[in-house]
């Protein structure tokens, strides 16, 4: 059992308490109408303490008070009188005050009588002398002139009819602004556009005025133009009017034009992208924004808005939607890189740990965004999202410690395949103090994700775990080249950047051979291949997913020039 806490007196409550008993003795009310008597009639009142009641007066009302309760008797005895309280015989501190018998407890009133120094405040000019430094919304810019740009962007509006600009009119607009070329569609929405298709300079003028008095940095005129109204943060669905205005308007992004069917799809894809890093490295997203006005290949911006990037990943997902409802369940999951992911792990991620949408949990199915998230972590444990997404996973009860029980309840089925293949496994204690050693946890015997974030092989750990496939690759590597894989600061591209250009260049072979194949005779030899795809007007069944709208379908595979940075 715990130790009884001991208690403690609050002299606040026992002063009270004994002021109340005080001023409820007749003696003391009878003192007090004197006084206020007194002090009516204008005749002079006793001053013998400092506290405008002789002390006489005072030792005689507040003696009951100071008495041990004990019979009505002994209360109502004389003030004077020894044997009125025990307390008499306790000594007073002082040996040379006159005071004796119950008067020893009257020190307390000379006590509380004394002036207690008191803190000085802060005085205006210290205060004063500390700068402020936390500015949510950017420091303010002193030498800033609110009605000059206002000036320029009134003489914008003056060269468009009626001084309304429409969304195609929004790229002079935002120069005029002093913003990226691409603030252009969000700018154009936050002023009203969406409701009449044109934006008139007075709602413009007044909008971009309230930004600027209110918001002083890009980040946060960024996110004001985004973000609901009232709301101080984004979600996903806020980036889709301005990744839209991207896709109709980036020279880089053309081709898109005659499938638009593939619109949504890329913006779904970005989207995820920038959940992924937008909150965690901001300006080096803002970066690649201002990069998309200078850069007219977005296949370079391999961040968030590569189109081979979202090739690559709808791809793989096509693979796997045998039925092509743009769902998977987790048998379509688990064929995913030759069935390289183990069972217990699919069971995981089907589980609701790391999907969004509920009603897909309750089916029992993965989306394509909830796909986008599971391909990037896969491909690339080495980011701390992907370290998040797969610790998630592997902690069953969810108290943010990746105990021995769960290691081992992974492990067991990766030994059960080795046997099978067959491989002899390492025995569970044999990997678990390989693991101990490679992370290093804080506290001993736990793994917690702070460990994982820390450890810069965390790749090599999860795959031990729940990939069959890169496990062995990593058991086959040198431990030198190892450790010098799990240095990515100097890295020119990421474990994913890697892959998907690995995979994009595959894709590209194989359908280049595709239409040989087709334009050769593939029509005489499998008639059903006239038959024409509801969804994206395809001649072939088979390998219809290809014909995704691809920007370099016409270039010659002896001319195609491969990257060796890859390998």
């Amino acid at each position: 059992m715990p130790a009884p806490q001991v208690l403690q007196p609050v002299l606040k409550m026992k002063v009270d308490e004994l002021f109340l008993y005080w001023l409820s003795e007749s003696s003391t009310q009878e003192l007090l109408k004197d006084c206020l008597r007194k002090v009516e009639s204008g005749e002079a009142t006793e001053f013998s303490d400092g506290h405008g009641i002789n002390s006489s007066i005072l030792e005689r009302s507040t003696s009951p008070v100071l008495a041990e309760k004990g019979s009505a008797a002994e209360r109502t005895s004389s003030p004077f009188s020894a044997t009125s309280s025990p307390l008499s015989a306790l000594p007073s501190g002082s040996s040379g005050s006159p005071r004796v018998g119950p008067s020893v407890r009257v020190p307390r009133r000379s006590v509380s009588a004394k002036k207690v120094k008191k803190e000085e405040p802060i005085t205006p000019a210290l205060s004063e002398s500390i700068p402020k430094f936390y500015f949510p919304r950017g420091r303010p810019q002193a030498n800033l002139n609110i009605d000059n740009l206002i000036s320029k962007i009134e003489k914008i509006f003056s060269e468009f009819p009626n001084e309304r600009a429409t969304i195609e009119d929004m790229g002079k607009v935002a120069k005029a602004c002093e913003c990226p070329l691409y603030w252009k569609g969000p700018l154009f929405y936050a002023a009203g556009g969406e409701r009449t298709g044109f934006v008139s300079v007075h709602k413009f003028v007044a909008m971009w005025r309230k930004v600027l008095q209110t918001c002083h940095d890009d980040a946060s005129k960024f996110l004001h133009l985004l973000a609901k109204p009232g709301c101080n943060y984004l979600e996903q669905e806020d980036f889709r009017q301005f990744l839209m205005d991207v896709v109709n308007s980036h020279p880089g992004l053309a081709f898109l034009k005659e499938a638009s069917g593939f619109h949504n799809r890329y913006v779904n894809t970005v989207r995820c992208l920038f959940a992924r890093y937008f909150i965690c490295n901001f300006f080096f997203w803002e970066q690649n924004v201002a990069l998309l006005e200078e850069e007219e290949d977005v296949n370079h911006l391999t961040e968030y808005f590569s189109y081979e990037h979202f090739y690559v990943i709808y791809c793989k997902f096509w693979e796997l939607d045998t039925d092509h409802d743009l769902f998977i369940d987790q048998r379509d999951l688990a064929r995913h890189n030759d069935h390289a992911i183990s069972l217990r792990m699919i069971e995981r991620i089907f589980s609701g740990t790391v999907t969004r949408d509920r009603k897909v949990k309750k089916q029992g199915r993965l989306s394509y965004e909830d796909f986008v998230w599971f391909l990037i972590s896969e491909e690339d444990k080495k980011t701390e999202t992907s370290i998040e997404y797969w610790f998630r996973c592997m902690d069953l009860d969810g108290d943010g410690v990746l105990s021995m029980y769960e290691l081992q309840y992974f492990y067991e089925e990766q030994c059960q395949r080795l046997e099978a293949m067959p491989v002899e496994p390492l025995p569970f204690e044999d990997c678990l103090c390989q693991m101990l050693d490679l992370v290093r946890p804080e506290v001993p015997g736990k793994i917690t994700l702070r460990d994982l974030k820390r450890c810069k092989l965390s790749h090599i750990f999860f795959d031990t775990f729940f990939n069959i496939e890169k496990y062995l690759e990593h058991e086959q590597k040198d431990p030198f080249s190892v450790l010098r894989d799990g240095e990515t600061e100097g890295q020119e591209y990421s474990d994913w950047e890697r892959y998907a250009a690995e995979e994009y260049d595959t894709l590209v072979e194989e359908e280049m051979a595709n239409e040989q194949y087709a334009d050769g005779y593939g029509n005489a030899l499998d008639p059903i291949d006239e038959h024409v795809s509801n969804e994206l007007d395809l001649r072939s069944n088979k390998r219809h997913f290809f014909e995704i709208p691809n920007p370099h379908c016409n270039l010659d595979l002896d001319d195609y020039e491969y990257e060796d940075d890859f390998e």
